[in-house]
């Protein structure tokens, strides 16, 4: 069974590339357009295996999406992935926050995939 990850994207051309990349590795892929929408499909059985948030977006931006996934002992387990294209100083925030790794934009699709490969095996 292909492991399920949850994109949560703002902008729709980067949660395509997103999906299709995502979904030519066979995964199972969800995707919201924003911060509410992330923590409600992140609720729903069954539970993603992987988030994968973008840090600025309408609504709740990805560091409240972060806070919300771990106060809840539902999604408190799901690693999470910061995305965002502001890289140096949000790579330190994101990591030292707990987040489980970082990808940056504009995406590096091997990096991005063994990301993924190394977060859903655990």
């Amino acid at each position: 069974m292909a492991a399920t990850i949850l994109i949560a994207e703002d902008y729709d051309d980067n949660r395509e590339l997103l999906r299709l990349l995502l979904a030519g590795a066979n995964y199972d892929v969800r995707e919201a357009r924003n911060g509410q929408e992330c923590l409600t499909m992140a609720a729903k059985d069954p539970l993603p295996d992987l988030i994968m948030v973008d840090l600025s977006m309408p609504e709740l931006d990805g560091w409240e999406v972060f806070r919300q996934l771990k106060a809840d002992s539902n999604t408190a387990n799901i690693p999470c992935v910061a995305v965002t294209a502001h890289t140096d100083q949000d790579r330190i925030r994101a990591l030292q926050s707990g987040f489980s790794a970082f990808v940056a934009k504009p995406f590096k699709t091997e990096e991005l995939l063994l990301t993924v490969a190394r977060l859903v095996r655990k």
